[in-house]
């Protein structure tokens, strides 16, 4: 879909101060905020996923532009299409052109727009604006966040501030991705490729690909290098976060911060079928790093093998697969955040 250019109001910014998410940032990199009582006035490209949520995104478009207008936010708005377009239209964007970039969608969704980010070639980087609308919003909800409350992202940018986040990179056969929330492979990777066959069915999809991987419990050999350290294990799965949760209530991390230069890396190790079960409950009350089979540290920097290859979901996505290296990315970029 071709971009579109819309107007949130027709007061021009004024040279200098006015403008501040483009010409302050420049001066100083550090956190900042318009000044009190200043008249908000930029302009952001608008990219925004219609078949996030549940489809919801087609239902939110209007919604979101139409308050971007009550908040004096000129914009230029795009919609994906397919699934990579996201990237596609993050990547070719002249970033020259404007104060931010804000996105409305998952987090499939805001991992496209990271991915093209990094790809794009623009010198001048600009912030990002995340309006949660998906159905798991992992990496927002750090950054206090929620579908039910989106007109706070929208104000959140309106406001201008930011702050400096970490992003995870990772190559694959080959190629080279970044990640915003979390990359993982084995149980729970393997656990939504099931379910992803059996979308149809809904939430019970992921119930299902559950009980399925549990039937099929099978541990692979593990060999990572965190930091020089070599690990080997017999494991299960391993998840790698910059940010809490993962999906949209397992919280996968719990200590995890989006801004301390570090990944949190959480392995489940060899186990029975039994214990498999009784682990998953604990991992939406982040209690499941208490069990013996569970291991949890922080790292900069991963190698890692399995035998036999595992495939990937960076931040939900199923792609790639291992051996992969990993590299976390400190305050890689800005976000407008409340």
């Amino acid at each position: 879909m071709m971009p579109q250019a819309s107007f949130g109001s027709t007061q021009r910014c004024m040279s200098g101060a006015s403008n501040a998410l483009g010409t302050r940032r420049d001066a100083d990199s550090s956190d900042h905020i318009l000044r009190q009582n200043e008249k908000v006035c930029m302009t952001v490209f608008y990219l925004n996923n219609p078949a996030s949520g549940h489809k919801n995104g087609r239902k939110y478009f209007p919604l979101i532009t139409a308050f971007l207008k009550e908040n004096n936010i000129e914009f230029v708005s795009a919609q994906t299409d397919f699934a990579g377009h996201g990237t596609a239209i993050v990547r070719a964007l002249d970033f020259s052109k404007y104060d931010a970039l804000v996105v409305s969608g998952g987090d499939g969704s805001l991992f496209e727009a990271v991915n093209g980010y990094f790809a794009n070639p623009s010198k001048k980087r600009i912030p990002i604006g995340i309006v949660p609308i998906g159905r798991g919003n992992a990496f927002a909800r750090d950054l206090d966040l929620v579908p039910e409350r989106w007109e706070e992202a929208v104000k959140a940018v309106a406001a201008g501030k930011t702050r400096r986040v970490d992003v995870g990179k990772f190559s694959t056969q080959g190629n080279l991705f970044y990640f915003i929330n979390i990359l993982g492979f084995g149980f729970v990777t393997d656990t939504a490729a099931t379910a992803q066959k059996l979308n149809m069915l809904g939430d019970l999809s992921y119930l299902i690909g559950v009980f399925h991987q549990t039937i099929t419990l099978n541990p692979y050999r593990l060999t990572m290098e965190c930091d020089g350290r070599r690990i080997e294990r017999e494991n299960v799965f391993v998840e790698i976060s910059n940010s809490r949760y993962t999906g949209k209530d397992f919280l996968m991390a719990p200590d995890a911060k989006i801004d301390d230069g570090l990944l949190d890396v959480t392995l489940l190790n060899k186990l029975t079928r039994r214990r498999v079960l009784q682990c998953l409950p604990k991992i939406y009350s982040g209690t499941h790093g208490t069990m013996a089979e569970v291991e949890t540290f922080r790292a900069r920097h991963l190698k890692i093998e399995t035998l036999p290859a595992k495939m990937l979901t960076p931040d939900g996505q199923l792609m790639g697969s291992t051996p992969i290296e990993v590299e976390c990315l400190p305050s890689a970029i800005e976000v407008l955040a409340p």
